[in-house]
């Protein structure tokens, strides 16, 4: 069952918790904290065009130092040419706890836009999908199936294959994508010319 939030209206000043602050929204105890990185000081200190975005890499090997994030930098290049200010990445384990955690301190820290990648295939450590389900309002299936159908005509098998969704958790639109880097260019351009209309929406911008 979908949760009930109250939306936030822009330009309202939000609390932001940190990784092991409990949020009103969580489902279950708190997980790890999540690891952030910042992709240059600059993007704190531009001004958004569309909005604010956050990453959240899902990947077990990020997360235990066992190789480094190649991911990341890759979306917040996308998001920058897309017009987004991005605050940064996190990188969290493959666990729903931890996913969940990730996705809500970044809805009640105010972000318009949060890009997570991997988890979304059908592994049992693949629960990003699972978790995501359990933080949206409202659900945009139409969005999701663009990306999957995209995906698969490019070849790329995992953004084909993906149970990724996209939807909204308060005025946030979440949106994930599989773990290849064809997948989230392919993701990336599939997006990218719709993000704007909702994140209008979401601000009341436009209402159509």
């Amino acid at each position: 069952m979908m949760g009930v939030r109250a939306a936030v209206p822009r330009g309202a000043v939000r609390a932001r918790v940190g990784a092991g602050t409990p949020s009103p929204h969580r489902r279950g105890p708190a997980g790890p904290g999540p690891s952030r990185h910042h992709y240059g000081e600059h993007m704190e200190m531009a001004t958004p065009q569309i909005g604010r975005a956050l990453v959240v890499i899902v990947d077990d090997r990020v997360t235990h130092g066992e190789t480094q994030d190649r991911t990341g930098p890759l979306v917040a290049e996308l998001l920058e040419e897309a017009g987004f200010v991005v605050d940064g990445a996190v990188t969290v384990p493959g666990e729903a706890v931890a996913i969940r955690n990730a996705l809500n301190t970044a809805v009640i820290g105010g972000v318009d836009l949060v890009i997570t990648v991997g988890g979304t295939g059908v592994s049992p450590r693949d629960v990003t999908s699972d978790a995501t389900a359990g933080v949206l309002d409202r659900p945009i299936p139409g969005i999701a199936e663009a990306i999957r159908a995209s995906g698969l005509a490019a070849g790329a098998v995992d953004a084909g294959l993906s149970r990724g969704l996209v939807g909204v958790s308060g005025s946030t639109l979440v949106v994930n994508l599989a773990s290849s880097r064809a997948a989230v260019r392919d993701g990336m351009a599939t997006l990218s010319p719709l993000v704007a209309h909702v994140i209008g929406e979401l601000s009341g911008l436009e209402t159509s």
